[in-house]
């Protein structure tokens, strides 16, 4: 339940489901969504601007400390199976977030591709960073 009038990254909550089942995702310390549209203007005669935004997608990333190897095995069998000649399934995410009123918003992200942006830098006592990135082709509200 949020404690505040407003959202902050400790409501949501976000559960991947890749093409070959279930990954959890250890320390994820941010996630961030966007819609992608494209635009469409109209400069009438009459000088009226008409304008539209027509979806074309959804993309955003994970931010991780890697606390296992669960990223890095999902994009090796997304990889292998591409270079054994199959093509992998998409997958799901589900966001999860708990509203300022005490009900829960939840979304599905559908038709999910995943890349590996950063595998992580790997240097003395400093902590792992990973970014996983994603497109998905809709995102709708399901509760």
């Amino acid at each position: 339940m949020a404690l505040n009038s407003f959202s902050t990254g400790k409501d949501c909550q976000v559960v991947v489901l890749g093409p070959f089942g279930r990954v959890d995702l250890d320390h994820v310390t941010g996630f961030e969504s966007r819609q992608m549209t494209a635009a469409i203007r109209v400069d009438r005669m009459d000088g009226t601007m008409l304008g539209a935004e027509l979806p074309k997608g959804w993309e955003g990333a994970f931010d991780l400390e890697r606390g296992s190897s669960a990223a890095d095995d999902m994009l090796a069998q997304i990889e292998q199976s591409y270079l054994a000649g199959t093509t992998p399934a998409a997958g799901t995410l589900y966001q999860y977030i708990d509203e300022v009123d005490g009900s829960t918003s939840t979304y599905q992200f559908s038709t999910v591709v995943f890349k590996l942006a950063s595998s992580g830098l790997y240097k003395g006592d400093a902590s792992v960073k990973q970014r996983l990135e994603f497109f998905a082709t809709s995102r709708s509200r399901v509760s």
